[in-house]
């Protein structure tokens, strides 16, 4: 590890050639062409082309549309720089000169800014070979948003085919004032799981109700039973958030159908917290089919997402301590953990530390315009991350490249 102050000014001097117009003009292509999960084939080679330009071995097809590049300078640590590449099934809004030319598929998660930053702190670090020593290893990663892209590269041997990591390092793009990058040291993202819900009723026709066990009606008492769950079991000190996502039922208003289909999402920050949620749910759901007398059991299949997302405190301390110093200390803060979610841990093999922060991208003028004073108000209130009106201000694009350097020159030996 080095000085904050060394690796801010040497991260200074590697990307000062840096111009904002290239970087601009590869994020606009990346975010006029979004790709979903597991169809990032355009970006992955995009991403994979400027790599081997810039002197990585590059693998290509990893977990099926994943890209990796290693580049080998000397003895040192292993450090890995991650960025995520798919797209959501949302209709942009934006009315961006830019905007999406794909109907009904986005970059609102803003993952297009991701490999831009990724690319280009890939480029710049190559570049500067001469004052680092040891490995780096670039990820471009497929499907995070639905998925499970991390697990589908760690099952494609990832851990295996390519240099072990000494620390891992990831960063999200976020609704804020742009220009802000909080720090959480230990938990900063929630684990999230699904769980898939049938009730088996007894179909009939609508003008005949007492002929059926109508599952439209048990679903709609499960789900309005599951609003209970957070408010009344799980402790005021703790954190849960349960939600029904997706209800569907029948084909035709005067035919009561056969079954319901409920998908329920589950985050939460603790073990126990999870398992006591999950209980509940297959309680609720149980109990209120037996109460309408359906005539088999319902089914509640548990869906396994995303663990815990859980910083290494001392790294993160590290880390956020450079940034503080590259781009001032009031930029850095503590925003506390939240109760999204992400794979960028499964990354990491057990024992080998990360730190995951954020970079705050809303525009000036629409931050001032949004209604409140404090924080949290404002932030309700300016698009957020899978809002069509999602639209990042181009002026992150250098300080998310800088800050990726940084880290990885803060580990990285000279």
């Amino acid at each position: 590890m080095s000085e904050p102050a060394v690796v801010a000014r040497l991260t200074g001097d590697i990307t000062s050639g840096l111009k904002t117009g290239d970087l601009e003009d590869f994020y606009r292509d990346l975010h006029r062409h979004p790709e979903l999960s597991f169809q990032e084939h355009r970006t992955a080679a995009k991403l994979a082309t400027r790599l081997r330009a810039a002197g990585y071995e590059v693998t290509e097809g990893v977990a099926r549309t994943g890209v990796i590049g290693v580049l080998t300078n000397g003895d040192g640590p292993v450090v890995w720089l991650r960025g995520d590449m798919d797209a959501l099934p949302v209709r942009e809004a934006t009315g961006l000169p830019y905007a999406s030319t794909v109907d009904g598929v986005m970059h609102a998660c803003g993952h297009d800014l991701h490999i831009t930053w990724l690319a280009a702190a890939a480029e710049a670090l190559a570049a500067a070979r001469g004052t680092w020593s040891g490995t780096l290893v670039v990820v471009g990663q497929p499907a995070e948003e639905a998925e499970g892209g991390a697990a589908a590269m760690v099952a494609d041997g990832v851990h295996e085919r390519f240099p072990r990591p000494d620390a891992l390092f990831g960063q999200h793009v976020t609704p804020g004032l742009a220009g802000f990058y909080p720090h959480t040291p230990g938990p900063t993202l929630a684990a999230s799981d699904d769980v898939d819900v049938v009730v088996h009723g007894v179909g009939g026709h609508g003008s005949r109700p007492e002929s059926t066990v109508d599952p439209v009606v048990t679903a709609a008492y499960i789900v309005t039973r599951l609003q209970t769950v957070v408010a009344r079991e799980v402790a005021a000190g703790e954190s849960a958030v349960l939600t029904v996502g997706r209800f569907h039922a029948g084909t035709q208003p005067n035919i009561i159908p056969a079954e319901a289909r409920l998908a329920v999402n589950v985050r939460s920050r603790d073990a126990r917290v999870r398992e006591r949620v999950l209980t509940a749910i297959r309680r609720i759901v149980e109990g209120e089919c037996a109460a309408a007398g359906c005539p088999v059991p319902p089914e509640v299949t548990v869906i396994p997402g995303y663990p815990n997302t859980v910083n290494d405190p001392a790294l993160d301390g590290e880390i956020a301590a450079v940034h503080r110093e590259l781009l001032g200390a009031h930029t850095v803060f503590d925003f506390g953990p939240a109760m999204g979610s992400e794979d960028f841990s499964l990354l990491a093999p057990e024992g080998v530390p990360y730190d995951y922060w954020y970079v705050t991208s809303t525009p000036a003028a629409v931050w001032e315009a949004a209604p409140g004073r404090e924080l949290a108000e404002k932030l309700t209130h300016v698009p957020g991350n899978h809002s069509p009106l999602f639209a990042p201000d181009p002026s992150v694009l250098l300080p998310g490249v800088r800050t990726l350097v940084s880290a990885a020159l803060s580990r990285l030996s000279r």
